[in-house]
């Protein structure tokens, strides 16, 4: 028997790769646990997985088997382990299963590392699970450009008529047609559907003015990328734009220390402040 320990670098988050590598070496018959400095000599083999470039790795040890975005945009856990399942009870907190209808994207934004890692859209199916919860997250990249979104659609229609909530991580608001407006308004949604506004040069309010003759204003919250190729004035532009259709913006500043960036997205995103002070007001505060 094997000992794995697994090295929690990213505690905010729910790590999926850890929960495939765990219920790999479990199947395996191996003991899975929690890396401590203190408890290292008490692992044959450790992992550390990352999503995020900017977590401090400086304490990860140098035998650690490293993976994830954080690390190196071309790793890949094995065939064997993808195949493995998911161990939720490593997360006793997370009241989730993770599903991936696709991976990969039909878009190849600059600022999104999705197309240099996984490559153009496939389908797959991937997640489920053993956990004891009604809510299922669909973590497609773009899930309306699936090859095969008949399959995908029939599968969450079958999660919600057996009651189970839908959280889709994003949905590709330009690809939106009437049918997929009113496929989207008879799924049951955990909070609102996710959608994006990142380019400021591409007009996508026809669009949005479409959507929301279908789906209800109130259920669409929309991102906002700010400060990669926007200007000031083009971020008021969308969040603005946003306002009047009634749909919810949330401002994702690409450099989260840069001031203006930073004040801008506090204003957006608190939104008791954002319904009752101008972003000509606000910013007299700083």
């Amino acid at each position: 028997m094997v000992k794995i320990g697994l090295i929690d670098i990213e505690p905010k988050i729910f790590n999926t790769a850890y929960m495939q590598i765990s219920q790999y070496h479990k199947n395996k018959g191996d003991t899975v646990g929690w890396w401590s400095p203190l408890t290292d000599n008490q692992f044959d083999h450790i992992y550390c997985s990352s999503l995020f470039d900017f977590t401090d790795k400086s304490e990860v040890p140098k035998r650690a088997i490293t993976g994830g975005t954080g690390f190196d945009l071309t790793s890949r856990l094995s065939i064997d382990i993808e195949k493995s399942g998911f161990d939720y009870s490593i997360y006793p907190k997370c009241k989730t299963r993770y599903m991936w209808f696709s991976k990969g994207c039909i878009r190849s934004c600059p600022f999104c590392c999705v197309s240099k890692k996984e490559g153009n859209i496939y389908p797959c199916l991937l997640g489920g699970g053993k956990i004891d919860s009604k809510l299922i997250t669909i973590c497609d990249n773009n899930f309306f450009a699936n090859p095969n979104l008949w399959v995908a659609k029939a599968a969450c229609e079958g999660f919600c008529n057996a009651g189970y909530l839908l959280d889709f991580q994003g949905v590709d608001a330009r690809l939106l047609t009437v049918e997929d407006c009113k496929w989207l308004v008879k799924l049951k949604h955990y909070k609102q559907i996710k959608i994006a506004w990142d380019n400021p040069k591409e007009n996508i309010l026809p669009k949005l003015k479409l959507i929301t003759k279908y789906i209800k204003p109130y259920k669409l919250m929309c991102y906002v990328l700010i400060g990669y190729w926007s200007t000031p004035e083009e971020d008021l532009y969308r969040v603005e734009s946003l306002r009047k259709l009634k749909i919810d913006p949330f401002a994702m500043p690409y450099n989260k220390t840069a001031p203006y960036q930073k004040n801008f997205a506090r204003w957006v995103n608190h939104k008791a402040t954002f319904k009752t002070v101008s972003w000509k007001d606000y910013k007299k505060t700083f």
